[in-house]
Parts: structure tokens; sequence; C-alpha cells
């Protein structure tokens, strides 16, 4: 059983092998993390949900990657409450 009783689940573009790692709003309003894991054998993606979880102050576990383990958009669910993921996301 979650301990939360709040999910949110958001669309994101990933970049990975970039110079550092950072959340950025592209103009159309996609979300773009950029991260500096090579996309090798699962290793990009776990660094992600990672890499999230200090973003958003959360525990890896509240952070999951629901699609696009190959592809650079992904969906993915945080296991928090919606107002404080969407205050962390207006301050992009």
């Amino acid at each position: 059983m979650k301990d939360y009783l709040y999910e949110m689940r958001f669309h994101i573009k990933v970049k990975p092998n970039s110079k550092k790692d950072e959340v950025t709003r592209e103009a159309d309003g996609m979300i773009k993390v950029r991260i500096k894991a090579p996309p090798v054998e699962g290793k990009a993606n776990k660094y992600l949900t990672t890499f999230l979880a200090d973003y958003f102050g959360l525990s890896r576990s509240q952070v999951t990657l629901l699609k696009g383990e190959t592809n650079q958009f992904k969906t993915i669910e945080i296991d928090a409450e919606e107002a404080y993921i969407q205050e962390r996301l207006e301050q992009i």
C-alpha cells in the first residue's frame, strides 16, 4: 500500500548525455529534463528517477517511470500531493 493518497502523472522529454542535470520548460510547455547519464542499459532511466526524486525532495520510491523506457518522451508518476508538485513545476 502506498503512503500517499495522491499520484500525479506527467509527460517529459529527456536529453541524456548532457553537460549538466537540469529541468526546464520548452516554449510549448513541455517539461524537458537534461541528465548527465548515458542512455546505456537503463542507466539513464535509473538516473532520471533518482534525479527527479532529489529535485522534488522525495524518496526514489515515490518516482516511477511508467512509459518510454527507450524513448526520449516519457511518462512519470509521482506519489505526492499534486499542489506540491505543481508548485515546483511552476518554478521552472
